[in-house]
């Protein structure tokens, strides 16, 4: 296996200049519809999140800001958890909504057919941006789990109906310079029907709200055998991909570390973001992880799957796109796989220790945290009060 001990200038400063966002609600406790194993040192607050999420950006230099979620993240001052996070080095990022987990919304939110619980779901969304506006955040990433779960339950089209209303309100709202991306997931909760299933249908939307809306790719909603390298192209393509949301699944939304389960996938997801201009900073593509640290320690979770962004990307940069295109313009089917597959088969790793040594950074960064003593200190501190976790 070949090793790049040093990266080409281009490639080199186009890894120090990458951007990974955090989810606050991965520095929680988490688990499965069975069970949630807490562990000990788990952040208690918002303010306790974004130092974890501090400690990751410390060692990897490329996560300097922390998504929230509402209202798990609620505070009353955002003009203070700001400035907490600007302390510790990192910025407040997207705003998630939370439409998800209410009494009210067992038979959908904005979809659901009581225009009550349509018009408190609305209420909810308005409220994320007006968070926005408090942050100086750019993006309002929507998720809906709207769906149903048997034949004839409600009128499909006219659920779309509903959602279509609900999403042209929150757009009108938003400002200037912000943004809604709608995130797609195939099933769960619902099983029968999803409202925003696939992106197709989160593309169809954004495409009748206008500039201002862009589809989210969760890498782990997918049906088996997605292609969804092809999805990023197509999407980049049409100027509508907003966002990732980095992840693995073996099976379903399993919310894993990213690049655990496929990293080849990973790397030919990233080729295509190479390729088409996603990591040009005027594209505004939104790089963040949502993973659920269920089984491993929080901290290390994320630093390990930053690292895994990081080694992907560094080995879609390293493809000869020169060499590539003249292999397809020839048809040589076998040699264009092979372009590919020498640049996936590179061993990055001493390359990006190397930049992180040009970055003052130490180049083993789980190492470097293990050695840190930042776990043990948080677990001897933060005793008492409850700790954060699903729905806090």
């Amino acid at each position: 296996m070949t090793a790049i001990s040093h990266a080409p200038k281009a490639i080199g400063s186009t890894l120090k200049g990458q951007h990974i966002e955090l989810p606050s609600w991965a520095f929680g406790n988490s688990g499965t519809r069975f069970k949630v194993f807490a562990q000990p040192g788990v952040p208690r607050d918002p303010y306790e999140k974004l130092a974890d999420a501090a400690q990751v950006h410390r060692y990897t230099g490329v996560a300097p800001s922390v998504a929230l979620h509402i209202p798990w993240d609620r505070v009353d001052d955002y003009a203070d958890l700001g400035r907490h996070g600007a302390e510790l080095g990192v910025a407040l990022g997207t705003i998630n909504s939370n439409t998800f987990q209410d009494n009210d919304y067992m038979l959908g939110s904005v979809c659901n057919p009581d225009p009550a619980i349509r018009r408190r779901a609305l209420d909810h969304l308005l409220d994320c941006v007006d968070i926005m506006d408090a942050t100086g955040s750019r993006d309002l990433k929507l998720w809906f789990a709207d769906g149903t779960n048997y034949p004839g339950q409600d009128d499909l089209r006219a659920r779309q109906d509903r959602l279509a209303e609900v999403l042209a309100a929150v757009y009108d709202r938003l400002g200037p310079d912000q943004r809604i991306v709608l995130e797609y997931k195939l099933f769960e909760p619902a099983f029968y029907s999803t409202d925003v299933p696939d992106w197709g249908t989160a593309f169809a939307h954004c495409l009748q709200l206008g500039p201002k809306a862009k589809v989210v790719v969760d890498t782990g909603h997918h049906a088996p055998g997605t292609n969804i390298e092809f999805i990023v192209a197509f999407l980049l393509r049409a100027d509508k991909l907003g966002a990732f949301d980095f992840n693995s699944r073996f099976y379903a939304d399993d919310d894993l570390m990213v690049g655990s389960a496929d990293p080849f996938q990973l790397f030919r997801i990233m080729h295509e973001v190479v390729g088409g201009g996603g990591l040009e900073p005027d594209v505004e593509v939104l790089f963040m992880l949502d993973q659920c640290h269920n089984i491993e320690p929080k901290v290390p979770g994320q630093i390990r799957s930053v690292m895994n962004v990081q080694e992907a990307t560094a080995k879609a940069l390293l493809v000869d796109r020169l060499a590539l295109s003249a292999a397809q313009a020839a048809g040589d089917v076998l040699g264009a796989n092979a372009v590919l597959m020498d640049a996936y088969n590179t061993d990055v790793r001493p390359m990006l220790a190397g930049i992180r040594e040009e970055m003052g950074l130490d180049p083993d960064p789980l190492g470097a945290y293990g050695r840190s003593g930042y776990a043990e200190r948080i677990v001897a501190e933060r005793v008492g009060r409850a700790q954060a976790g699903w729905g806090a």
